[in-house]
């Protein structure tokens, strides 16, 4: 069988790289969305954005290794009984290959660097009059507190279109606050508190889970959410034990930003 050429070989590689690529970018921009919980704030609207783009990114590098190991499989295979080709001289070294692969891995990793802090300082404004949250983990439930209207609650529950602030910490072992639609989650340490922040802008539920193994029932580790408007999440919070005062104050706040 006449060997083919290098030219002939090339071409066959970049034409499955190609219909790689096509089959990779057309599933990072549509699966996302699908595959996704649902987008309830500014951060999972940002996560899903940033697995869409780092998607379509790496489609043409991994097309392209995958285009090679596939050409090889279907051209050089074995073929039963026939005698095996002898093995080609082994190639040391390309510098156009390899120059051109530092110079796309430089790129890529500039973007990818470049897109994290864009995120991290966007993350890092700060905004006037957030509602503070405690959280606590524990094996193996949630508890939300509500500082200054004595509301503890199993379920979390928050006003729409209001930045909320949360301090995270745990009573026993290491576990992962995850409230899935919100696009946010940081660890519950013992001894310590965190904070993460986000600003839910889509009424409806949700769900809080733990995403670190914490024990025998890490699994069933998780709860309810639901984002309400601000006037009945004064209610609820009034319903729950908290005075009228506060309770009219959290939403006077949450009013004022909302139409502000």
């Amino acid at each position: 069988m006449e060997r083919p050429s290098t030219a002939h070989i090339v071409r066959g590689i970049l034409l499955l790289t190609a219909i790689m690529t096509a089959i990779g970018v057309a599933l990072g921009i549509l699966l996302p969305n699908h595959i996704m919980p649902r987008q309830m704030s500014a951060d999972s609207h940002a996560a899903v954005m940033t697995v869409i783009v780092f998607s379509v990114a790496a489609a043409p590098v991994a097309a392209l290794v995958y285009a090679v190991g596939l050409y090889s499989l279907l051209r050089w295979r074995h073929k039963g009984a026939e005698q095996p080709t002898i093995d080609g001289a082994p190639i040391r070294g390309n510098n156009a290959v390899t120059t051109t692969w530092l110079i796309v891995s430089t790129v890529l990793v500039i973007f990818v660097l470049g897109w994290g802090l864009t995120f991290l300082s966007s993350a890092a404004t700060p905004h006037a009059d957030p509602l503070e949250v405690n959280v606590i983990g524990q094996q193996w439930a949630w508890s939300f507190q509500y500082p200054g209207t004595g509301v503890e609650s199993s379920k979390l529950v928050l006003p729409v279109n209001r930045e909320v602030h949360f301090h995270v910490s745990s009573k026993d072992v290491t576990h992962g606050f995850w409230p899935q639609e919100l696009g946010i989650q940081i660890d519950a340490n013992a001894l310590q508190s965190s904070s993460i922040s986000t600003t839910p802008d889509k009424l409806g539920s949700f769900s809080v889970r733990c995403s670190q193994l914490c024990g025998l029932y890490h699994a069933y580790m998780q709860t309810k959410g639901e984002v309400l408007s601000q006037k009945n999440f004064a209610a609820w919070l009034q319903a729950n034990g908290a005075s009228a005062s506060s309770a009219s104050r959290v939403a006077v706040v949450a009013q004022g930003r909302a139409h502000s």
